[in-house]
């Protein structure tokens, strides 16, 4: 991936879903690419960088990441986009309401989510 690859997968991003305040990344090549840090400073954003040596600052990026490979990528071959896009939202869809998690006290997150929304809004 290079800094160009960035730049045209963040355009689609933006176009699709606007633009958020900030964008952190590691500090890969890709994304500290001069001509990359220019182009988001002029459209506005405020890029914002992991400190090197400090992979804890985006552990859970990580450990999702290598997670989703370890489990789909790299247990099946994709022959198509799409075939990849199904897999990866069926793991997706068990990872977050039915895998437990232990920051959530073995609970997946979802149902944790919708138990903290009925909290706040008063209903159960």
């Amino acid at each position: 991936m290079t800094a160009n690859d960035v730049l045209d997968a963040l355009y689609r991003l933006l176009m699709k879903h606007g633009k958020p305040e900030y964008i952190r990344s590691d500090n890969g090549p890709e994304f500290i690419a001069e001509a990359l840090q220019a182009w988001l400073i002029k459209v506005g954003f405020k890029p914002l960088h992991i400190a090197p040596g400090s992979p804890w600052e985006n552990g859970y990026n990580e450990r999702f990441d290598g997670t989703l490979r370890r489990e789909v990528l790299d247990a099946e071959w994709f022959h198509t986009l799409r075939q990849a896009q199904s897999a990866i939202n069926v793991w997706l869809r068990q990872y977050n309401t039915i895998r437990p998690h232990h920051a959530l006290g073995m609970r997946p997150p979802v149902p944790e989510t919708l138990l903290e929304k009925r909290q706040i809004s008063g209903t159960y």
